[in-house]
C-alpha cells in the first residue's frame, strides 16, 4: 500500500478519478509527480473508448454527428482532470493580458476571480478545441491519445527542472519535497514508452508530434522565465492545456499528411 500511496496522492489531486482517502505528507509527496502522466494514459484510453464508440465501430447502430462527436471529446479531458489545469490556463491569460510587471503578473495568478481574458482565451480554446476534433477521424484516435502522456511527462520534467516563481506555492512544495532525480528519470520513461508506441502507430506522428511537443515546451521555459521569473502550479496548467491542443492539431497535421 505504501508504493501505492504517491500515485493516490497523484490521482487525487490531479482527476477526479474516486480514490481511497490517505494523508497526504512528505513521504508519499516525494514520487507523486512520477504517476502524473498516468492520469494521461487514463484520459488517452477513454479518448480511444469514447470516439470509437461514437463514431459506430464498438455498436454500429451507435453512430453520433460530427458535433457530438467533438463536443464529447473535447470534454473528456476536462471530466477526468475535474478542470484543474484548465482553472491555471485561465489565471495565465489574465495575468499575460494585464501586460505588468511580473511582481503584478504573480499577483493575478493568485487572484481567484476571473477577468476578461480568461473568458475570452477559455472560449477561444474550446472553439478550437471542438474545430480541431470535429475534422478527427477515428483512426487518428490512438496518436492523439499519446499527446495526453506527453504533455504531463514534460510538465513533470519542468516542475523538479524550471525554477520556482515563488518562494511557495503548489510547485515550490513539489520541488522541496520530490526526489528529483527520480522524477526526470521517471518521465523520460514515460516519453520514451511514448515514441516507441508512436513508432508503431505511425512513424510520421511520433516525429510530429515529438516536433510540436518540444517547440511548446521550449516556449513554456522561455515564457515563464521572462514573464513570470519561474514557475507556478498556474502556469503549469496553462503549459498543459496549450500542450494538450497542439498535439490535438498535430494529429490533424499527421492525418493530413496520411
Amino acid at each position: 500500500m505504501k508504493f501505492l500511496e504517491p500515485m493516490i496522492v497523484a490521482f487525487s489531486m490531479y482527476s477526479k478519478i474516486p480514490m481511497p482517502r490517505i494523508e497526504w505528507n512528505k513521504e508519499n509527496m516525494k514520487y507523486t509527480m512520477c504517476f502524473f502522466p498516468l492520469i494521461g494514459v487514463v484520459t488517452g484510453v477513454l479518448i480511444y473508448l469514447a470516439g470509437m464508440f461514437l463514431d459506430g465501430n464498438i455498436f454500429p447502430k451507435v453512430n453520433s454527428g460530427r458535433l457530438m462527436f467533438a463536443a464529447v471529446m473535447t470534454l473528456i479531458p476536462v471530466f477526468v482532470s475535474g478542470g484543474i489545469h484548465l482553472d491555471g490556463f485561465m489565471d495565465t491569460m489574465d495575468a499575460l493580458g494585464s501586460w505588468g510587471d511580473k511582481e503584478k503578473k504573480l499577483e493575478i495568478l493568485k487572484d481567484s476571480h476571473n477577468g476578461a481574458f480568461a473568458v475570452i482565451g477559455i472560449c477561444c480554446y474550446f472553439t478550437v478545441s471542438l474545430g480541431v476534433w470535429s475534422e478527427i477521424r477515428t483512426e487518428m484516435l490512438p496518436i492523439v491519445a499519446a499527446g495526453y502522456v506527453i504533455s504531463r511527462a514534460l510538465s513533470g520534467i519542468a516542475v523538479v527542472t524550471f525554477p520556482a516563481a515563488r518562494g511557495s506555492g503548489l510547485v515550490k512544495t513539489f520541488q522541496d519535497g520530490a526526489q528529483k532525480k527520480a522524477v526526470r528519470i521517471t518521465m523520460i520513461v514515460y516519453l520514451v514508452l511514448a515514441a516507441v508506441y508512436l513508432y508503431f502507430c505511425s512513424p510520421v506522428g511520433m516525429v510530429v508530434l515529438l516536433i510540436i511537443a518540444g517547440v511548446v515546451f521550449g516556449y513554456y521555459y522561455r515564457m515563464s522565465r521572462k514573464q513570470f521569473g519561474g514557475v507556478t502550479g498556474d502556469l503549469a496548467g496553462y503549459f498543459l492545456q496549450i500542450c494538450e491542443l497542439a498535439l490535438l492539431v498535430g494529429g490533424l497535421i499527421v492525418q493530413g499528411i496520411k
